[in-house]
């Protein structure tokens, strides 16, 4: 096969990553929170009901900002319910994931999951636009973050938190283009919703950093129109804009699937055009950047089957719910996604995979038993831990491959990332199912001369998975070969396959 080719130049750069496009996301569906990362009767739970095996494993993954309660739940929540004594929260019908919500976690827990994660785990708080609005919103703003000395904030210190919780991110509200959504609404509907609410935000708070609703995904039949027409009302008042995407093989294609990238790519270009647009229609100097507060692999059309087999009249405690068990071909498309997200650093600040724990996550867990890394896990947190720097820009010549999706595309997706003490980590996805990828990648000026390591994940089969049962069976391996000589880096990319490269 023809050799993929590209070079790296400090001179030339995309942008600096932000530590939050790390982040993930904990919303109450199915086993996410209960049995995910709150089982108080499990063995190793802590004073709080946490799942201290889960935090170890959250820790390794990297994570940085969370984003919480939702998601389509955030837009029936009643952020009341979830505060004071965990006994006498009231229980409630969840629309969204037809669910009894116990409310036994709630706001303080969630802010103590956070401190035990580590000082790099952020709040990411969405407010419910969906049946509620401005008033609801700033009622909680100021019960989470007011010192004392109000109605709300004397309640927080009597529910035993002294200390405001400082929440400073927060979502105007989740896909509210969807008409899956309790209280969809029309992108003038929203857009005027959105402003209203950050406006009394920013009266309380000038500081909040503010998310207003993008389109869903890129097929919506809204997308972009509804963009244009939210950051009219709201240019001035928020600092981005959301996406939200999933991806799954359709029809058995398995090729466009390895290729999902593309569309991601695309999906951000078009929405940074959007944002660029109305800022110039503005006459604005303001700069919008984007949260991909949404994305993930997710075999939506499973849990679209299950959802129609489901008995209407049965509302269950924490289901086991979209919990999908990934093979080595997911984890390499979700790495793809993560070197996507790298290549548009300059703009996409905020990212959080959906979600953390069982649901459609890399972290597995079994009530009562053992906690255990899906394959996604392994792209994830070496991103996380290798992927901080400066992006440098990546202009592959590779190969091609034909995509019924996608039309011709390139089998190699690749960046890198300039750490500040010099150090190049190049990650790399071979998109062929067949064949090895041949690589080199000129270094001009970066002043490196050594291979520290070259780490792949794949396998003989491309279906193997990490389960309760093999909880171990797929994990990244070191290759052998991979050389840089006279300022030029050889190596082979196996088939189907995500690569780590670490420079010095």
């Amino acid at each position: 096969m023809r050799t993929a080719r590209f070079t790296l130049d400090p001179a030339f750069t995309v942008g600096e990553v932000d530590p939050r496009l790390f982040g993930s996301f904990v919303e109450h569906l199915g086993r996410c929170v209960y049995t995910g990362v709150f089982e108080p009767d499990h063995p190793a739970a802590d004073e709080a009901g946490l799942r201290t095996d889960v935090l170890e494993l959250v820790r390794e993954l990297g994570v940085t900002t969370v984003r919480y309660p939702g998601g389509n739940f955030v837009s029936g929540y009643k952020w009341e319910d979830s505060v004071g004594p965990a006994e006498d929260r009231p229980r409630r019908l969840d629309l969204a994931w037809r669910s009894t919500e116990t409310n036994r976690f709630g706001l303080s827990e969630y802010i103590g999951l956070l401190k035990k994660i580590g000082p790099q785990a952020q709040p990411m708080m969405a407010v419910n636009l969906g049946t509620r609005g401005v008033a609801e919103a700033l009622e909680l703003q100021e019960y989470a973050n007011h010192p004392g000395g109000t109605a709300l904030s004397e309640l927080r210190v009597a529910h035993g938190d002294k200390e405001p919780f400082g929440i400073r991110l927060w979502c105007l509200g989740n896909e509210m283009d969807g008409p899956w959504q309790t209280g969809h609404k029309t992108a003038e509907e929203y857009g005027r919703l959105a402003a209203e609410t950050a406006r009394g935000m920013r009266q309380i708070d000038p500081g909040v950093e503010l998310v207003a609703c993008g389109s869903s995904n890129q097929a919506m039949p809204t997308f972009a129109a509804w963009e244009s027409t939210v950051l009219q009302e709201t240019y001035d008042l928020v600092d981005h804009v959301s996406l939200h995407a999933y991806y799954e093989p359709a029809d058995g294609d398995l090729d466009s699937f390895l290729a999902s990238a593309v569309d991601m790519e695309s999906f951000i270009e078009n929405v940074v055009a959007t944002c660029d647009h109305v800022g110039a229609r503005l006459k604005s100097a303001k700069r919008i950047n984007l949260s991909f507060d949404e994305w993930n692999v997710w075999y939506m059309s499973r849990w679209e089957e299950q959802s129609r087999a489901a008995d209407p009249a049965d509302w269950p405690e924490a289901p086991r719910l979209l919990e999908d068990n990934y093979s080595v071909l997911d984890a390499v498309v979700l790495g793809s996604l993560l070197i996507a997200l790298l290549r548009h650093a300059d703009r996409v600040k905020i990212a959080c995979l959906a979600q953390l724990v069982n649901v459609i996550a890399p972290i597995m867990t079994e009530p009562g038993g053992p906690a255990w890394r899906q394959t996604t896990f392994f792209p994830f947190a070496q991103t996380s831990r290798y992927g901080r720097g400066q992006v440098l820009d990546v202009r592959v010549d590779s190969p091609t491959y034909r995509t019924r999706k996608y039309g011709e595309t390139d089998l190699l997706h690749a960046t890198a990332v300039r750490a500040d003490d010099g150090t190049v980590t190049v990650f790399a996805v071979n998109r062929s199912r067949t064949g090895a990828l041949p690589l080199e990648v000129a270094l001009a000026g970066l002043g490196l001369s050594s291979v520290v390591e070259h780490s792949v994940l794949a396998d003989a089969d491309p279906d193997a998975r990490n389960t309760l049962a093999e909880p171990g069976r797929v994990t990244p391996h070191p290759v052998e070969g991979t050389s840089l000589t006279d300022g030029v880096l050889t190596t082979v990319l196996e088939p189907l396959s995500w690569n780590v490269i670490r420079l010095a």
